[in-house]
């Protein structure tokens, strides 16, 4: 087994916000709390003991063995829970869709991230605890982001007419996702196993908020991982404060929409990744997620005929919590009063959004949590890697985008010299010779030189593209087999783990997939991963 590296910045997958940010740029320091870094957890620590207040542990840990008691949980996690009530125990979490069969692979590069940064702090500080969490979001209503998987090239996929919080939605009908699925594992005994996996998860879970939590408990079930759908009554009073602020002041709205443009005035042009609503909660009952806006002094809830005056809407929430249900700029601010939380890891985008919120933190004095960014990792095989050294192919070539990689391919293996620099700097060379005597002769030629320059060099281009051109045709078969390669690691031009599911990587590692990734992954290195198996 080995490992390699490569900057975020050298992959070309990663936005100039993300990359500014692992390199602890000047701009974006007020926009979190503290960086990443293993030293930094202990004021980290020392923060949020003195805000998380028993009363909620005793909640949490109650909340927390009412979803356990459903299905088989592992005794590591189980203790995990226990350890919440102490007041040095704490959480380090990351969040991820209700994907069918997990999705994409970096749903397992979260997870374990999160499992080996709680290992790490331990080390550190061992007189606390850290309790790995995975955060269902089961009050998420897009259904079509989350109801397929791709194997082996094709789009596994569970039709059904879906509305409401995703958690809530019935499992039947993904019998037939199995048949299809099983015609293309095979007979192995991984293949086996990973039948049996999505049969006992969602052929044997009448939701699919129950079906993931069984899902991801057997695949990290030796890890102590804790799983928690905060669609809960008792949970959502603690939050209860909160809401009320949101629903009278949309304390949210303006905090955000200031940070936002701060961010916008920045001179890096970095995207705004969300955009906040003046009330940032939803109304979520049985198949019904739609959002709650204030109109003409009403409250509403869009494409329903629900309305309240502000006593009735107070009135209703203290009675129906569960009813209320936070959006993407609210979310964050749940999980961190709910948990006795110290860092989120997430996705790139998820960061994005996370860095907008810290004023609206700090307004309603709730520790703004330490933002890690998820391992990433492109996993290869030994004869991948192998074949890849044999064409010289380095770890920086393969990540380079298809028509650039070609490029610089054949230019490295062509007999003959396809960079036209040389020239070019000749001919430049030639030209300001030819600029000196127009500035002594005539200005008004000056034009006429700048024109022919410009004719000249784009001459050469055109040149250099067209033997290119001819080259790629000359080395078709070479070409062919660099194309080939990257495809394999690169699904549809793209990263691996946003495109492929675990599934096919357990069907010729088996367990070793995910203990390869415990083993090997370090949460605080913030480098691209390359695993080769």
């Amino acid at each position: 087994m080995q490992q390699n590296f490569i900057p975020f910045y050298k992959t070309g997958y990663f936005s100039s916000l993300i990359c500014d940010y692992l390199d602890e740029r000047a701009q974006l320091k007020p926009f979190y709390n503290r960086f990443p870094k293993i030293e930094n957890f202990k004021n980290q620590i020392t923060e949020k003991e003195l805000s998380f207040k028993n009363e909620s542990r005793s909640v949490l840990v109650e909340s927390l063995k009412k979803q356990f008691q459903k299905f088989d949980a592992s005794k590591s996690s189980l203790q995990n829970i226990e350890l919440l009530k102490s007041e040095k125990t704490f959480t380090i979490t990351t969040g991820h869709q209700l994907n069918l069969f997990t999705g994409p692979l970096y749903f397992l590069y979260k997870i374990v991230s999160t499992i080996n940064l709680s290992k790490a702090l331990k080390e550190k500080y061992p007189y606390y605890n850290f309790v790995p969490v995975y955060w269902m979001a089961t009050e998420d209503h897009d259904f079509d982001e989350i109801n397929y998987f791709n194997f082996k090239g094709k789009k596994v996929r569970w039709n059904k007419d879906a509305s409401g919080a995703v958690g809530e939605l019935s499992t039947n009908g993904l019998e037939a996702v199995l048949d299809l699925f099983s015609q293309d594992l095979g007979v192995s005994k991984n293949a086996q196993f990973l039948k049996e996996l999505f049969e006992s998860s969602y052929l044997k879970h009448a939701d699919l908020a129950s079906a993931t939590r069984y899902l991801a408990n057997e695949l990290f079930k030796d890890y102590g991982l804790v799983i928690i759908d905060a669609n809960n009554p008792e949970l959502k009073k603690r939050f209860l404060p909160y809401m009320e602020k949101e629903l009278l002041e949309q304390t949210s709205f303006k905090s955000v929409a200031e940070t936002n443009e701060k961010i916008n005035n920045l001179p890096e042009n970095y995207k705004i990744q969300v955009n906040p609503r003046e009330i940032n909660l939803f109304y979520i009952k049985d198949n019904l997620r739609e959002r709650i806006v204030f109109e003409d002094g009403v409250y509403k809830v869009l494409n329903t005929n629900l309305t309240w005056s502000k006593i009735e809407i107070l009135k209703y929430l203290n009675e129906f919590p569960e009813r209320f249900s936070p959006n993407v700029i609210m979310r964050p601010l749940y999980q961190e009063v709910i948990l006795p939380n110290l860092c989120y890891i997430g996705g790139g985008g998820e960061l994005a959004y996370w860095f907008q919120l810290k004023t609206f933190f700090n307004e309603l004095n709730i520790p703004f949590p330490i933002l890690l960014l998820r391992n990433s990792v492109l996993i290869q095989s030994e004869s991948q890697s192998k074949k890849l050294k044999k064409l010289n192919i380095s770890d920086e070539d393969i990540f380079l985008k298809h028509n650039a990689f070609i490029n610089k391919k054949v230019r490295e293996i062509s007999n003959i010299d396809i960079d036209f620099s040389s020239q070019k700097k000749h001919l430049k060379q030639q030209f300001e010779d030819l600029y000196k005597l127009a500035e002594q002769t005539d200005k008004s030629f000056l034009g006429a030189v700048k024109a022919q320059e410009v004719k000249q060099i784009k001459g050469l281009e055109n040149l250099e593209k067209r033997l290119l051109k001819a080259q790629k045709r000359k080395l078709f078969e070479e070409v062919s087999r660099m194309t080939e390669h990257q495809n394999d690691l690169f699904p549809k031009g793209g990263l691996q783990e946003r495109n492929t599911n675990f599934s096919e990587f357990y069907l010729e590692y088996g367990d070793a997939l995910i203990s390869s990734l415990i083993e090997n992954l370090n949460p605080l290195r913030n480098e691209f991963s390359i695993l080769t198996l």
